[in-house]
This record gives structure tokens, C-alpha cells and sequence, in this order.
């Protein structure tokens, strides 16, 4: 008896040739834009403290819109509001933690929003951690220089600000479904019913 030819299902697939619809890896390109965002939030919250640092402080405030908004240089040891002033060590600790979570996070990153909504968050821990570790009085135990001084609210600083919107953003992909691999929750969800029927 003639063995039967194997069908063409059957037969393996040869390496060199790619399934129909496959899409090359975006997980770079994404990485990248994070990255960039980040350096560009990091540079421009830095170099706005040498500049304030060198022409604001020890000199009275710049009114921006009359009393609502002036720049005055003030160095904070704690959060946000000023609170916290004892704990400087627990918020770099912190803002490391949260640099280690984006970092992991990002291996797995196909959406452009949120290589952005994580860039600023990086972007922002970077400034904010740079000055607890090199500014006095001492490493981990910097003082953050603030400088936007908005009336009846806070004085904060651009890192805080790229901290800020890029909360925001996540809050707002998460209320979508949205995921950092590209994915979306009912999509996940359905998928995992999917699996669970078969």
C-alpha cells in the first residue's frame, strides 16, 4: 500500500516565507518615542531651573499675569503643596520606584498615547529625582527647586507639570480600554472567552 502525499495543510511551513497580514514589531518604534518625549520633558524642566536658579533666586518675584501667576524661586524638600518636608528620602525612593515601573512597562509598549503619557511621567521623575540626588543639602536629600507660583494654589516646577499632564493622559487611555501593548479591554476580555469556549 501506497503511502498518501501529505495534503498541503499538512505540510510545514517554509521559514522564509512570512504569513499573509503579519506587521513587523512596533515595539521600538514606540520605545523610542517614549524616550524622546522624556529627554525633551527632562531638558526643558532642567535647563529652566539653571535659569531660574541663576536670574530668580534671592531676587523678588517676576509677575507673569499680575498677582494670579509670578516666578519666584523657592526650594522644596517635600511633595506637592510643600507637604511631606521630612520624608525627602521616601519621595526619591519613590520617584525611583516609578522609573523602575515605566521602564518594565515600556518592553511591552505598541501604543503611541501612552509612549507619550509615559515619557512625560519619566521625563518629569528624571528633573524631580535629579534634584533630590545633586542639589543640597545632600544626596536623596535635595531640595526640588519650584518656581510657577499660581495664587491660592501651589508653586511647582515644568517636571511637575509633564508629571501632571501625563496622568491625566494615562487616566484618560485607561477610561478607554486602552493598554500600553496596543490592546483593548473588551478586545481582551472577548479573547479570553474565546479561549475559555474552546
Amino acid at each position: 500500500m501506497s503511502t498518501p502525499a501529505p495534503t498541503p495543510a499538512s505540510a510545514p511551513a517554509s521559514p522564509l516565507v512570512e504569513p499573509a497580514g503579519a506587521e513587523e514589531p512596533k515595539g521600538r518604534r514606540r520605545i523610542g518615542v517614549l524616550l524622546v518625549v522624556a529627554l525633551l520633558a527632562f531638558l526643558v524642566d532642567f535647563g529652566s531651573k539653571l535659569l531660574v536658579v541663576a536670574r530668580l533666586e534671592n531676587h523678588s518675584a517676576i509677575k507673569v499675569i499680575g498677582d494670579v501667576m509670578t516666578f519666584q524661586v523657592i526650594r522644596n524638600s517635600g511633595a506637592a503643596f510643600g507637604m511631606g518636608q521630612a520624608l525627602t528620602v521616601v519621595f526619591t525612593m519613590i520617584a525611583s520606584a516609578v522609573i523602575v515601573v515605566i521602564w518594565r512597562i515600556a518592553r511591552r509598549l505598541y501604543s503611541l498615547p501612552w509612549a507619550i503619557a509615559l515619557g512625560l511621567l519619566l521625563g518629569g521623575a528624571l528633573g524631580n529625582l535629579t534634584d533630590r540626588l545633586f542639589r543640597s543639602p545632600g544626596v536623596f536629600r535635595g531640595h526640588v527647586v519650584d518656581f510657577i507660583s499660581v495664587q491660592h494654589f501651589a508653586v511647582f516646577n515644568l517636571a511637575d507639570s509633564a508629571i501632571v499632564c501625563g496622568g491625566i493622559l494615562v487616566v484618560l487611555l485607561s477610561f478607554r480600554g486602552s493598554n500600553p501593548d496596543g490592546t483593548v479591554h473588551q478586545q481582551a476580555d472577548k479573547g479570553e472567552q474565546a479561549d475559555k469556549g474552546e
